[in-house]
């Protein structure tokens, strides 16, 4: 794929502005399990406005957004993060107000049907594990929790992480195993797994500037499609990818390594807030430099390892700071971006004719 991408004549090309948030849009979602087989495409929004909302596809072929709902009740301040759940049903939303919510479609308009407590303050990200079952949530507080989905729209709270030193601004997990992953205003990111032996869970490693990694705030973490691959971006300006032995980690040795592949600097120059990697293999990152960069793996790979190419630049992509771009995750090569001007654009990464 790699080499037809790299054969292309790419360009980014703005499709729709959604417009209705009345303050900064922070998170960006796209429904899991919509835009394929005749569904259109699911996305959700939320924001400084503190509210969530839920654009829809007019219709699978269209390239025409609607605003499907605005849920206005469900936070009572900014609401910072927004995940679907893998079967695309659950919409958590993480907010300032300290809590997550967790929301379920019913017909045509989605109702909260669990809320979740614990955190001192601001709620920064959410994520969903591969399969579901496990939900994690992080803070102003330094922490990360994760929680056990169970029947009922009931959320069992089975471990408090606690080794950040500041401000916990991202949680993801692997795409195909459940092990979690932070990142902090302390710089660092964490791995985290599951003890087998107490079934308690622990930071197996910390990527920090002693170990190639950032010298300033990580604002976001993304994995290719095998999960072999990391990305991170960061305040001091770079991007890094990351590699891991998939086979050793896959086999249940959570204890896998991740090391520093490359790091990518000279393209944006103010902070990165937000990194997303593509089914196909494009890296696409957004900044306060209010432009979107987009990347691939170069085909000629050096003795140092994999290299990444600019694939391309669009200045001026908002009018103010970008603080999320989500590709989606069918193959139609759409990338959602959001940003402090409030607006939501839909782009689509087209051939040059």
């Amino acid at each position: 794929m790699t080499s037809i991408i790299e054969e292309e004549a790419l360009k980014l090309t703005e499709v729709q502005t959604l417009k209705g948030h009345t303050d900064r849009v922070w998170g960006l979602a796209w429904n899991p399990v919509t835009g394929t087989a005749g569904s259109p495409a699911m996305l959700a929004s939320c924001g400084g406005d503190k509210t969530v909302r839920i654009w829809q596809q007019r219709n699978p072929n269209s390239s025409s957004f609607d605003c499907l709902e605005v849920l206005e009740e469900i936070h009572t301040r900014t609401v910072r993060s927004c995940a679907w759940s893998p079967s695309g049903e659950k919409l958590a939303t993480a907010s300032f107000d300290a809590t997550t919510a967790i929301l379920e479609q019913n017909g045509n308009s989605f109702e909260c049907v669990s809320t979740l407590e614990g955190h001192e303050n601001e709620v920064k990200s959410v994520s969903w594990n591969a399969s579901g079952s496990l939900l994690a949530t992080c803070s102003r507080d330094k922490c990360v929790w994760i929680w056990e989905v169970l029947p009922g729209n009931e959320f069992d709270c089975v471990s408090v992480l606690q080794g950040h030193t500041q401000d916990v601004k991202m949680v993801q997990w692997h795409p195909t195993v459940d092990v979690l992953f932070s990142c902090s205003y302390d710089n660092t990111i964490k791995v985290w797994a599951e003890d087998g032996d107490s079934d308690d869970w622990r930071c197996v490693q910390t990527l920090s500037e002693s170990n190639c990694g950032h010298s300033s705030t990580v604002w976001a973490i993304s994995f290719n499609a095998t999960g072999d691959k990391m990305v991170t971006c960061s305040d001091d300006v770079t991007i890094k990818v990351w590699g891991v032995d998939i086979a050793r980690l896959q086999s249940g040795d959570t204890n896998a390594s991740w090391s520093h592949l490359c790091t990518l600097s000279g393209y944006h120059d103010r902070t990165i807030f937000s990194v997303h990697w593509s089914r196909e293999g494009i890296i696409a990152t957004g900044a306060a430099d209010d432009a979107i960069c987009l990347f691939i793996e170069s085909e000629d790979h050096s003795v140092d390892g994999p290299k990444y190419k600019l694939l391309l630049k669009k200045e001026k992509a908002h009018d103010m700071d970008i603080n999320s771009v989500r590709w989606s995750p069918t193959e139609n090569r759409l990338l959602a971006s959001a940003s402090d001007d409030g607006t939501i654009k839909i782009w689509k990464l087209d051939s040059v004719a």
